[in-house]
């Protein structure tokens, strides 16, 4: 069983989350172009495929692919492989768009998996204002999945770039999501 790793961080109205979870096969992050374009069956379609099929389950407008959010998780992808460590872009880096970081072994997880990780923390979640959205009563336990359902989140970009063993994925969000004091949908 892998290993994998997630980190949600907003600053200035988006929220922090952690958590650790092992989970169960990856597409091939090495594929040119794909951050660019999305297309039947390619990684980016996939990517986005599993977001929306969350958002249309909870009656949210569904996401748009944005190739400039994707270019940007790119690049921040390829910076935390580097330093083999799972931190967040400040939020001058991020232009203010909301972030989620999740990292696995390398080639053991699919784009669906990746995100669904991020789903799961749907068992937590509460429907409210935030931060008060989670049973656990730590907004923490279900902060990448109420950034991924926020309802006024129009546009995301994710890519996925391997190094150090592990594939380290980036979402970037825009408008970013979990501000306090503002329902979730």
């Amino acid at each position: 069983m892998g290993r994998v790793r997630f980190l949600a961080l907003g600053i200035t109205g988006a929220i922090a989350a952690v958590a650790t979870i092992g989970l169960g096969g990856i597409a091939s992050s090495q594929e040119r172009g794909w951050v660019e374009r999305v297309g039947a069956g390619s990684f980016a379609e996939r990517l986005l495929e599993a977001h929306n099929s969350e958002r249309r389950r909870m009656g949210v407008p569904e996401l748009r692919w944005s190739p400039k959010l994707a270019a940007q998780a790119q690049a921040y992808a390829r910076k935390l492989s580097k330093g083999n460590s799972l931190v967040h872009a400040s939020n001058a880096e991020r232009g203010g768009a909301g972030e989620n970081l999740w990292a696995g072994r390398a080639g053991f997880y699919t784009a669906e998996e990746m995100i669904e990780g991020m789903i799961d923390e749907k068992r937590h979640f509460t429907k409210g204002d935030f931060p008060k959205v989670s049973r656990t009563g730590q907004w923490r336990d279900v902060g990448h999945y109420t950034q991924l359902i926020w309802r006024d989140t129009t546009e995301m970009g994710c890519a996925v770039v391997p190094g150090g063993g592990n594939d380290w994925l980036v979402c970037r969000y825009w408008p970013a999501g979990n501000i306090y004091g503002k329902p979730v949908f």
